[in-house]
């Protein structure tokens, strides 16, 4: 997931960054207070309803997270809306079928085309996953490419991926579903524009 090889993977690896920092200011701040209280000398409490007890209570206690927060959700919320899966140029479809315990793959420019435990797509192109599942709940996740999406049976989720080169990207099921689940694992190829042109045709890329 750190390793991002996808726009997609990109801004999830780039949310999730943000997140820590969020995090680690946060727990620093709150160290920090934890730090004063416990070397400060001792001294009498500010009076009721004053500024020390005002600023203590909304601005720190209220005011910082409700900032922090609200700049964390419309992060996520600008990151979230850039991974629909709107059209775009040079569009590719295919289909994730899951079943216990494996993949099969269809491809629409490719009709009676399929493959099974092996996702085949062009790099450099958007991808849209059509998933869904035969059986029972599974999860499509591919971690270096694009986040995890359920297969959920009679209905179809539609994910956005896209690979940056060439290449083997691991991919599993990351929703318990039975036992077995651990094995339900996969493999997405991303060929360069040559391959991917035999492939449909039904040749070894």
């Amino acid at each position: 997931m750190l390793h991002p090889a996808g726009p997609a993977s990109e801004a999830i690896a780039g949310l999730w960054w943000v997140m820590l920092a969020g995090g680690a200011a946060i727990l620093a701040f709150v160290l920090g207070l934890l730090a004063v209280a416990i070397l400060r000398r001792p001294s009498a409490p500010p009076a009721a309803g004053g500024n020390g007890a005002a600023l203590w209570h909304h601005g720190l206690g209220l005011g910082f997270p409700l900032v922090v927060l609200a700049a964390l959700t419309v992060h996520g919320l600008m990151v979230g809306e850039r991974l629909l899966p709107r059209q775009a140029e040079g569009l590719v479809t295919v289909r994730a079928e899951a079943r216990q315990w494996a993949w099969t793959f269809a491809y629409a420019g490719a009709p009676g085309l399929a493959t099974e435990d092996v996702l085949h797509i062009p790099a450099g192109r958007p991808v849209n996953v059509e998933i869904t599942s035969r059986d029972v709940v599974h999860s499509f996740w591919v971690p270096r490419l694009a986040g995890k999406l359920d297969a959920v049976p009679g209905h179809v989720n539609v994910l956005r991926l896209q690979a940056a080169a060439p290449g083997t990207y691991a991919g599993q099921s990351a929703e318990f579903s039975g036992p077995g689940y651990k094995g339900h694992v996969f493999t997405v190829r991303a060929h360069d524009a040559a391959a991917w042109d035999r492939f449909l045709r039904g040749e070894t890329p």
